[in-house]
């Protein structure tokens, strides 16, 4: 105890060594995992990574950061996966926060001087996901042959196979409206609502877009360098979004690549707390639109919530008289509401 930043958890067992390491060589891929209490997942998306990496030449290592979780999942890491670099806190630090002081542990964000083992990819991983076979050298393959591409993510999909949206347009005032006001499905699903049309995805060619969602998300080295480490200002959400907004901003493109296929169970982590998630989702979007969106946009933005807020409490209200929801659950609500609402103010 004592020690914010842990080190490599798990010093007393021998760590296996690879043969990148043995030669002095610097790593390809470095995959940072950020875990809060999904111990099962975790251990799954693990066994994922290593029969991926055991199909390809890819030199690579996998760093889990731990954020205090209660379900054993560092004793899991340490136990089952010696071969992980593993950082166990003491307190949930945030997503932003915590693959930074991965990132940090490799080498990024020392100094002024690049570190000279730095991998030539790094990749943000959820532990609610499953990597297909060969994704991880198709993700890596793509950046090697696109120069230019500072970040790329993976096609995303559910646990049965279906579609799940993986990339996504910069927010914009519909996309403020739709999430309060969603009128309709194809509405909601469509360009008009960040997402990008379905046949993107089903043609298996990659495609530009504004950004991946942060549950896989791979960023090049020289991206990194130069717009510097993910904003630990985000506590949960938003933290891709501002990350590419400040790789699109230095010259860089972004894309999906859909060859690569990734199982995503969706919210299994934040899923844990709904109210408090909401709460937090908002102030992570206040917190992006200060920083990169004009005086109107945010007033406009607040605008739309405020409405939007109104309408939940009515419809929460309603469900409450209607037996569908609990007293107890209606006054956890408004007080989300209210939180966001003080916030909008």
């Amino acid at each position: 105890r004592g020690l914010a930043f842990c080190g490599l958890v798990g010093y007393n067992k021998p760590r296996p060594t690879f043969h990148w390491q043995e030669q002095g060589m610097k790593p390809d891929l470095s995959i940072i995992i950020v875990s809060f209490n999904t111990r099962q997942l975790l251990r799954e998306c693990l066994d994922s990574i290593y029969a991926s990496l055991a199909e390809s030449t890819l030199a690579s290592e996998v760093i889990v950061v731990d954020n205090a979780s209660h379900d054993g999942s560092a004793a899991m890491v340490q136990e089952n996966f010696p071969q992980v670099r593993l950082i166990a806190n003491e307190e949930n630090r945030g997503f932003a926060a915590a693959n930074n002081q991965a990132l940090r542990a490799i080498g990024y964000g020392t100094g002024d001087t690049p570190h000279p083992s730095l991998p030539k990819y790094v990749m943000l991983l959820n532990p609610d996901t499953i990597v297909g076979e060969g994704a991880l050298t198709t993700l890596v393959r793509f950046m090697d042959e696109n120069p230019r591409a500072g970040a790329c993510g993976a096609r995303l999909l559910h646990s049965d196979g279906s579609f799940q949206h993986s990339a996504f347009a910069f927010p914009t005032l519909f996309q403020v409206f739709l999430d309060f006001f969603p009128i309709n499905y194809r509405l909601t699903n469509s360009r008009v609502n960040g997402r990008y049309p379905r046949r993107l995805y089903q043609t298996g060619k990659p495609f530009s877009i504004d950004h991946p969602l942060g549950a896989a998300l791979i960023v090049r080295r020289e991206a990194i360098e130069q717009v510097g480490l993910l904003d630990e200002r985000f506590f949960i959400y938003c933290e891709e979004i501002d990350w590419c907004l400040r790789i699109k901003a230095a010259g860089w493109s972004i894309w999906c690549v859909p060859e690569a296929q990734i199982v995503h169970y969706v919210a299994r982590s934040t899923g844990q707390f709904r109210d408090e998630t909401f709460v937090a989702l908002w102030r992570s979007r206040y917190q992006l639109f200060g920083k990169h969106y004009s005086r109107f946009f945010q007033w406009m933005a607040r605008r739309i919530v405020g409405l939007g807020l109104w309408s939940e409490v009515r419809r929460a209200r309603a469900a409450a008289r209607r037996g569908k929801i609990t007293e107890s659950e209606l006054a956890s609500r408004l007080t989300a509401y209210r939180q966001v609402w003080e916030m909008s103010a």
